[in-house]
């Protein structure tokens, strides 16, 4: 049986094998969420080096929930309105391997350096992304890459569209 730390690792090493492990893997699920929870706690703890504001609970309440939704969005979009012929997923897919894309993350805690926390921020931001990609990718057996972008892209747009919708809704801002 794999470790989790090593899941985690071979994640952010962005090892499309353990993308495909952790999609087929039902009992990863756990695992999968543990990793979100992880990286939303690193990213609470960096930010307050940053701006020693952090809310360390709320965050990653917010970032389960914005895991959740993510992975529908991913889903619908990537299954319904950009499949490739050889595409089947269903959400419990694209929750495990978005999950796991979210390691990278974990160096998010080194924000807490002063001076330095948002270089970290930014490295963590785009490594996520990229696993993301790859992790998006695989869930849905896509050949191209360039598509599992697209899909990403779609995902995100529409997700900033309902945040700004909610904020103005309920008098936040969305900046």
């Amino acid at each position: 049986m794999t470790s989790f730390r090593n899941r985690m690792i071979r994640a952010a090493k962005l090892d499309t094998d353990l993308y495909e492990e952790v999609e087929a893997d039902k009992g990863t699920m756990g695992q999968a969420m543990t990793v979100v929870v992880l990286s939303s706690i690193a990213a609470g703890t960096g930010s307050l080096g940053m701006d020693g504001t952090g809310n360390v609970l709320v965050g990653t309440v917010g970032a389960l929930i914005g895991w959740y939704i993510w992975a529908y969005l991913t889903y619908f979009i990537g299954t319904k309105f950009l499949p490739e012929p050889q595409t089947k997923a269903d959400h419990g897919e694209l929750l495990r391997t978005i999950g796991f894309s979210s390691s990278p993350g974990l160096i998010r805690i080194l924000g807490i350096i002063p001076g330095v926390g948002g270089l970290f921020f930014l490295v963590a931001s785009i490594w996520m992304l990229v696993a993301m990609i790859i992790a998006v990718r695989q869930a849905l057996d896509y050949k191209s890459t360039f598509r599992a972008v697209g899909v990403c892209m779609i995902g995100w747009t529409v997700q900033m569209f309902i945040l700004a919708l909610l904020f103005s809704m309920t008098g936040g801002s969305a900046s």
